[in-house]
């Protein structure tokens, strides 16, 4: 049964982590040692970072994660709840480490991020089950894979049981996916690389992008939409198709656009809106996020991106 209240309830079951971020001007070699710039620590996470995105749209947002019993759990908390986040699902394991991500950002605003799970990679079937009533009353569903898939298949096969929608970000790339999570989603956006990874095509162009989401709407998904990063979007909704161009922006940090772009496309079909507008508005949202450093400082608000759409 879904809430009447205007806010559009969205449950997001991922992860939440602290990143390590080092700048510099180029990625190392293996073996190589390379002097970066400026350095910080700030809140990220899959599951954290779309929380947040949709958050700041307004969307009446639940967090269900897993933090561990240090510091980097409490900031998280705090911050959550500073965002108006639901946290009463977020789980403290005694045993496990707060997730940690040490992330790279070259000159280009092109990220590479290794993640150390921790306490996510103990979020637990039980730990969803008993936020059933919530997901019972969601409007959409927002999974990644920086948890068990385990995990996330129970979260998907909970809402599809009560007629919820689910939007998956496959992050971490997976190298494949089992029809049976596919299909339970209604929508999956992939960036190239993680497109690549579950369909073996090189996307180098709307031809290639359009062959790799159809090969992956045959396991059971109507929409997929591929973010391209300067190469803009590649829209496959039902049996239509569309490539939005990307913004011209300067990018400076390209960490967690992805995130950005999942949250508000998921609070825009929350909103009843068709693919293809949810899919320009996140467009516009990232867009936003690349023109500034880190990850979630870096998640615009309402009144931003729709000043530039």
């Amino acid at each position: 049964m879904k809430s009447n209240s205007t806010a559009p309830r969205i449950v997001v079951v991922g992860s939440c982590n602290t990143d390590m971020i080092i700048r510099a001007d180029r990625f190392p070699a293996p073996g190589e040692t390379v002097l970066g710039g400026t350095s910080s620590m700030e809140p990220g996470g899959k599951g954290a970072n779309q929380a947040i995105m949709a958050a700041r749209l307004g969307g009446d947002v639940t967090l269900i994660s897993k933090i561990g019993y240090d510091l980097f759990g409490l900031q998280a908390i705090e911050l959550y709840r500073n965002e108006k986040i639901s946290t009463k699902h977020v789980v403290t394991d005694v045993a496990n480490p707060s997730g940690l991500a040490m992330v790279t950002v070259n000159s280009m605003g092109e990220s590479h991020i290794i993640v150390a799970p921790g306490a996510n990679s103990t979020l637990s079937i039980d730990d969803v089950r008993k936020a059933e009533n919530c997901i019972a009353c969601a409007d959409i569903l927002i999974v990644q894979l920086e948890i068990p898939i385990d995990t996330v298949g129970f979260a998907i096969s909970l809402a599809q049981k009560y007629g919820v929608r689910t939007v998956m970000k496959p992050a971490p790339a997976p190298l494949s996916l089992s029809d049976s999570i596919i299909s339970g989603l209604f929508a999956i956006l992939p960036n190239h690389v993680e497109a690549e990874h579950l369909t073996g095509i090189k996307i180098d162009g709307a031809d290639s992008a359009r062959a790799a989401a159809d090969m992956i709407s045959a396991g059971g998904v109507e929409n997929v939409i591929i973010t391209l990063g300067s190469g803009g979007v590649f829209v496959k909704a039902g049996d239509s198709y569309a490539s939005i161009p990307a913004r011209d922006v300067e990018v400076v940090d390209t960490t967690g656009a992805g995130d950005v772009f999942c949250g508000a496309f998921c609070y825009q079909v929350s909103l009843g809106r068709p693919i293809m507008d949810a899919a320009l508005y996140a467009n516009a949202a990232a867009s936003l996020s690349v023109t500034r450093f880190g990850a979630q400082r870096a998640i615009p608000y309402r009144e931003e991106v729709d000043a530039i759409i």
